[in-house]
């Protein structure tokens, strides 16, 4: 079966609009079980004035209701390629959701909040494909890790999820594999990386719904021009991203060689002013001897 490759928004937003899919992704990374999600992209258009660019993306929250009771937020991010501006995004962007109130039962709370990164590049010091950053509670005086939560705690800090898809291989035994397999960026059917032969086989419900969802978006033309659009956006967001670190890395070595030579030229005047000293040290020292 074809499948659109889905770390592009528009794709991942088909997916997600599926609450079975929606509770697959997030309980299967959380290694929960989520009784009840409610997923709202949030639109974000980043504007480059001088290149004249306009480039829609999405970001995903999700408000989740785990098996236990338990309420939380979960910000997904897919970033594609490495580039600075899009972590200094995000940060801005978890600042802003620790600022907001969520509402539960038309009461005002503040929710636990957990991020999944999605990346399309890879992290070179970390050869897996799905980790978990998570926290502990260590106890300094008695050097032990509690067993216990703080709801204070537990609202100022939060675990992390990345997924780097270059990484995913070919295995399809657990329930995690059988959701990374979706997102293997392998078996590509076309130059651009937009389609691909899903090889595995769909065993489970929402694996099925999944690559269900995923062949209509790669097979529908309307959908899969939606695809490109994107795509072709972002190669522009990044090669220009790139045009512009090249010219900060070279104005930094100028400067850097400004430095150097100004340090140099120091260098030679703190030796000046060294032998001068010591020129008059020496004819104090005549002059006391004459005396």
């Amino acid at each position: 079966m074809v499948i659109a490759n889905p770390i592009y928004d528009v794709v991942f937003k088909r997916m997600m609009e599926n609450d079975k899919v929606a509770r697959f992704f997030i309980g299967t990374l959380l290694e929960q079980t989520i009784e009840n999600v409610e997923v709202k992209p949030q639109e974000f258009t980043y504007t480059d004035e001088l290149a004249g660019l306009s480039v829609f993306r999405l970001d995903f929250i999700a408000t989740i209701k785990t098996k236990t009771g338990e309420y939380k937020k979960v910000l997904i991010e897919i970033q594609k390629a490495k580039n600075e501006i899009d972590v200094m995004r995000f940060r801005n962007y978890l600042a802003e959701h620790y600022k907001k109130e969520d509402t539960i039962n038309d009461e005002k709370v503040a929710l636990p909040i957990t991020t999944i990164y999605i990346l399309g590049f890879k992290l070179p010091e970390i050869h897996t494909s799905c980790i978990k950053v998570e926290r502990k509670y260590k106890d300094l005086i008695n050097k032990i890790i509690l067993e216990v939560k703080s709801n204070f705690v537990e609202k100022l800090t939060h675990d992390s999820y990345v997924v780097q898809v270059e990484r995913i291989t070919d295995r399809y035994s657990t329930k995690l594999d059988k959701l990374l397999s979706v997102f293997e960026q392998t078996n590509f059917v076309d130059d651009k990386k937009i389609i691909k032969e899903f090889n595995h086989s769909a065993d489970i419900e929402e694996v099925k719904i999944m690559t269900d969802i995923l062949h209509y978006s790669g097979t529908d033309p309307k959908e899969k021009k939606m695809i490109e659009i994107e795509q072709e956006a972002w190669r522009t967001v990044n090669a220009m991203f790139e045009d512009k670190e090249k010219k900060y890395k070279k104005e930094l070595n100028e400067k850097d060689q400004e430095l150097n030579e100004k340090n140099i030229e120091l260098k030679g005047k703190d030796i000046e002013l060294n032998e001068k000293d010591q020129i008059i040290a020496d004819l104090l020292k005549r002059l006391d001897e004459e005396k």
